[in-house]
């Protein structure tokens, strides 16, 4: 059953941040209220000085964005990028769909965030090598990388004798 969202009737929610610089307010989970399944959608109002989320990419979720009102800039690996009421922007999957908003002018920048989803999500933080694992949003440093099979070489000490085979 389609399912008609009236913009200018969403209440929006402030979401709090531990750093002021990042101060948005979303509309209530958008998608959860249409029963949607892969489609990730929510009404984002950016406050005026304020950025988005950290510079990110996912690397299993594409992302869109189309700019309701006002105006902002856009920082992308290719530079930063004036956008504006009307403007639709896309992401792409890995670093080069990599992207912060911020807000330049003295007005809420208004935008519709619609992301795919697929089940778990791999965001990336280059500007402060963290990784998380999404939607439980746990969060690692990237410097914690190691080999696959680093840890792994005594794997036939961890199963009972009997059931490895004898060596001929």
């Amino acid at each position: 059953m389609p399912r008609v969202f009236h913009t200018r009737d969403l209440k929006f929610e402030k979401k709090k941040s531990q750093l002021p610089e990042f101060a948005w307010q979303t509309s209530p989970r958008l998608a959860k209220l249409a029963n949607a399944g892969q489609l990730e959608f929510d009404i984002r109002s950016l406050d005026p000085d304020c950025f988005s989320f950290p510079f990110h990419f996912h690397r299993a979720a594409e992302e869109l964005f189309l700019i309701l009102s006002g105006e902002g800039t856009l920082r992308t690996p290719e530079g930063f990028h004036k956008i504006a009421a009307g403007d639709l922007i896309f992401f792409e999957r890995g670093e080069r769909g990599a992207h912060q908003l911020y807000n330049h002018s003295d007005v809420p920048c208004i935008y519709l965030d619609i992301r795919t989803t697929v089940g778990i999500d791999v965001c990336e933080y280059p500007d402060s090598g963290k990784l998380a694992i999404l939607p439980m949003l746990e969060v690692f440093e990237n410097r914690s990388r190691v080999r696959y099979y680093q840890g792994e070489a005594n794997v036939r000490e961890k199963w009972p004798g009997e059931i490895l085979r004898k060596p001929s």
